[in-house]
C-alpha cells in the first residue's frame, strides 16, 4: 500500500511552533552568543590545523636535507590548535547545557498547562499513555533540534566555507570543482532519501505510543485485569502492538543503512578523485609534500562534518516528527475559555439558576432539553432519575466543564460564562461519585483543598468527615501513602478523604454527586449528619440514586430523558403518586430484602 506523503502544513506547523520557542532563548541570549563565540573560535582553531602541519611537513622536508632541525615552534602551535579545538567544543557544551535544559523545562511546564487548560470532553476522548508517551519523545527532541541548529548547522557551513576558500585561495580551482560538485551531489542523495524516510519513521512512532498507551492502560485497570483473569490476553495485545512496532523499526533502520552507504559512497568518490588529483601534483612538481598532507587534512575537515551535516539533516527531521504529535497539542483550542476581561464571580447569597438550558454532547443526541431550575440561597436541591437523565451532566455544566449549547447559566445573577473559571470553581465544592486521589499522603490529599490550611484545620475536617479512627488506626497516620488513584483505599475511606477535601475548601456552593454512594449504613448516616452541618448556610445541588439520602431537601427534581417531569418535597412527591414515589417503593423493598437478608 503506498505511503501517504506528508502534507507539508504540517512540518509549517512545527516551524512555526519552533519559532515560538526563541524568546526563551533570548531570555539567555548573552550565554547564547558566549557559547556561539566558543564554538566558533573551535572550529577556527581546527581549520588551521592543515595549515601549520603543511609547514611542519614542508619544514622537515627541507631540514632532513640540509641539517638535522626540528621546528618545535610549529609543532608547538599544531599541538595548541588541537588543543584549543577541543577546548573550545567541551566549553560550548557546558555554556550551553543550561539553555538546552531551561528550553525543555519551559516547554514541558507549557505543554502540561495547555493540557489542563483543554476541556473534559478532550481529556475523555485521550490516552494518557499516548500523551505521556508524545510529551516525553517531543521535548527531548527539542532540545536535540535547538542543539543541533545552533551548534552543528551553522558552524559546519561555516567549516565548509572556510575549507572551500582556503582551496580556492592555495590551490588549483579544480579541487574546488569536486568539493562543489560533491557536496551538491549529496545534499540531493540526503534530502531525497531522507524525504523518504519520514513516513517509515513517523509510522513508528505512532505504533510506539499505540505500544506504550496499550501498556499503560492495562496497568491503570490492574483489578479489572485481575477480576477477569485476563493478564495473557493484555499481554497479547501489547505484543501484537510491538511486533507492528518492531517490523517499523527494522524497516526504520534498514532505510538509514540505505541512507549512509549513498552519503559515504558519494563522499569516498569525491576524496578519491581529490587525492588522485593532488597525487599527481607532487609527481609533477606543482605540489610539495606539504601540499598533500594538508589537502588530505582538509578533505578530512570538509567531509567529516559533511558527512555529520547529512546526519543532522535526517536528526532534525526525525525531530519534527517527533515533536508533531506534541505541537498538535499545543495547536488544540481549548473548548472552555474565559471570556475577554472576564471579571472575578462575587457570590452574594448563592442563587443558582438554569434558564432554558440545553446540552448535547453530539449534536444528534440531546441530553437537557429545556431545563428551568432555580435552587435559591442556602437551600438543598436534589437531582434524582435514571441513568442517562441528565443529572450529572447538570453539575457539569454548573461546574463549566462544559457550556449549554443553549439558555445559560447563572449564580447571583452573574452568567457564569463571563466570571473567570478560576474564581467560578473556587466558589463551588464537589464530592463526586467516584474520587480518585493522587498517589501521595492522606495529608496532602486533603491539604489539596486548601494548600496552607493548619494541621488544626486539618483535623477538623478529619473528624466532621469521620476519618478520625480511620488515620489514627494507620501506622503512618496523616503520612500514609494512598496509593495510585487512592488504591490503597477502600471504596468508603476514599469517598470520606473526598468530603474532607471539600469541608478544608469551605465553598459558598456544595455540589455533591453520590457523595456517600460508597458508604455502609452507619457511616452514611454519620456522613449525612456531617453533611447537613456543613449545608446549613450553604447552596447545595445533590444529585443522588439513593432516594433516602436527600429525603431532607428543601426540593427535590426528579429528571427524565432530559426533561423536568416532577418537583417538590419528598412528601409531597409521595403523595402525588408519580415516579417518585414508584420509585421509593422500589428502593424500599430493596432496602427491605437487604435487611432480612443480612439481620444486624
Amino acid at each position: 500500500m503506498a505511503r501517504r506523503s506528508v502534507p507539508p502544513e504540517d512540518f509549517r506547523l512545527s516551524w512555526r511552533s519552533v519559532l515560538q520557542l526563541f524568546p526563551s532563548v533570548w531570555r539567555h541570549r548573552w550565554r547564547v552568543a558566549f557559547a556561539i563565540f566558543l564554538l566558533l573560535a573551535a572550529k577556527v582553531a581546527t581549520v588551521t590545523v592543515p595549515l601549520v602541519l603543511r609547514s611542519i611537513v614542508d619544514a622537515l622536508d627541507r631540514t632532513l636535507v640540509v641539517e638535522l632541525v626540528l621546528p618545535l615552534g610549529l609543532l608547538l602551535l599544531y599541538g595548541a590548535l588541537r588543543l584549543g579545538s577541543s577546548l573550545f567544543s567541551e566549553l560550548q557544551t557546558a555554556v550551553f547545557s543550561r539553555v538546552r535544559q531551561s528550553m525543555m523545562r519551559e516547554l514541558s511546564v507549557d505543554v502540561l498547562r495547555h493540557l489542563h487548560r483543554l476541556s473534559l470532553r478532550f481529556h475523555l476522548t485521550r490516552q494518557t499513555g499516548a500523551i505521556s508517551q508524545d510529551l516525553g519523545r517531543g521535548t527531548r527532541s527539542l532540545a536535540t533540534l535547538l542543539n543541533y541548529l545552533l551548534f552543528n548547522i551553522v558552524p559546519t557551513l561555516v567549516e565548509i566555507a572556510l575549507v572551500t576558500i582556503i582551496l580556492f585561495a592555495e590551490y588549483d580551482v579544480r579541487y574546488v570543482l569536486v568539493v562543489v560538485v560533491t557536496f551538491t551531489l549529496y545534499v540531493i542523495a540526503t534530502l531525497v532519501l531522507t524525504e523518504w524516510r519520514m513516513p517509515i519513521r513517523r509510522e513508528k512512532n505512532t505504533l510506539e505510543s499505540k505500544a506504550n498507551s496499550r501498556a499503560v492502560d492495562s496497568l491503570l485497570n490492574f483489578e479489572t485485569v485481575k477480576y477477569f483473569t485476563n493478564e495473557e490476553y493484555e499481554i497479547d495485545r501489547y505484543e501484537d502492538e510491538l511486533i507492528k512496532w518492531e517490523d517499523a523499526a527494522v524497516k526504520t533502520q534498514y532505510s538509514l543503512s540505505v541512507l549512509n552507504i549513498a552519503q559515504g559512497a558519494i563522499i569516498a568518490a569525491g576524496v578519491t578523485v581529490i587525492i588522485i588529483m593532488a597525487g599527481q601534483g607532487v609527481v609533477d612538481g606543482e605540489l610539495t609534500i606539504g601540499d598533500l598532507v594538508a589537502i588530505n587534512a582538509f578533505l578530512l575537515q570538509l567531509f567529516a562534518p559533511l558527512g555529520f551535516l547529512g546526519t543532522v539533516y535526517s536528526i532534525l527531521k526525525h525531530a519534527m516528527a517527533d515533536m508533531e504529535r506534541m505541537f498538535s497539542l499545543l495547536e488544540e483550542p481549548p473548548e472552555i475559555v474565559d471570556v475577554k476581561d472576564a471579571q472575578p464571580l462575587k457570590v452574594r447569597r448563592g442563587e443558582i439558576r438554569f434558564e432554558d438550558v440545553r446540552f448535547a454532547y453530539d449534536q444528534d443526541r440531546p441530553i437537557l432539553k429545556g431545563i428551568d431550575l432555580t435552587v435559591p440561597p442556602g437551600h438543598k436541591v436534589a437531582l434524582v432519575g435514571p441513568s442517562g437523565a441528565g443529572k450529572s451532566t447538570i453539575g457539569r455544566l454548573l461546574f463549566r466543564f462544559y457550556d449549554p449549547t443553549s439558555g445559560r447559566v447563572t449564580i447571583d445573577g452573574q452568567d457564569i460564562s463571563t466570571v473567570t473559571q478560576k474564581s467560578l470553581r473556587d466558589a463551588i465544592g464537589v464530592v463526586p461519585q467516584d474520587t480518585v486521589l493522587f498517589n501521595d499522603t492522606l495529608r496532602a490529599n486533603i491539604l489539596y483543598a486548601r494548600q496552607d490550611a493548619s494541621q488544626q484545620e486539618l483535623d477538623e475536617a478529619a473528624r466532621m468527615a469521620n476519618l478520625t479512627e480511620f488515620i489514627e488506626s494507620l501506622p503512618q497516620g496523616w503520612d500514609t501513602i494512598v496509593g495510585e488513584r487512592g488504591l490503597k483505599l477502600s471504596g468508603g475511606e476514599k469517598q470520606r478523604v473526598a468530603i474532607a477535601r471539600v469541608i478544608l475548601k469551605a465553598p459558598p456552593i456544595l455540589l455533591f454527586d453520590e457523595a456517600t454512594s460508597s458508604l455502609d449504613s452507619e457511616s452514611e448516616q454519620e456522613i449525612m449528619t456531617a453533611l447537613a452541618r456543613l449545608a446549613e448556610d450553604q447552596t447545595t445541588l445533590s444529585i443522588a440514586h439513593r432516594l433516602s439520602t436527600i429525603t431532607d431537601s428543601d426540593r427535590i427534581i426528579f429528571l427524565q430523558n432530559g426533561e423536568i417531569i416532577e418537583e417538590g418535597t419528598h412528601d409531597e412527591l409521595l403523595a402525588r403518586g408519580g415516579r417518585y414515589a414508584e420509585l421509593w417503593r422500589i428502593q424500599a423493598e430493596e432496602g427491605d430484602d437487604q435487611d432480612s437478608a443480612n439481620p444486624a
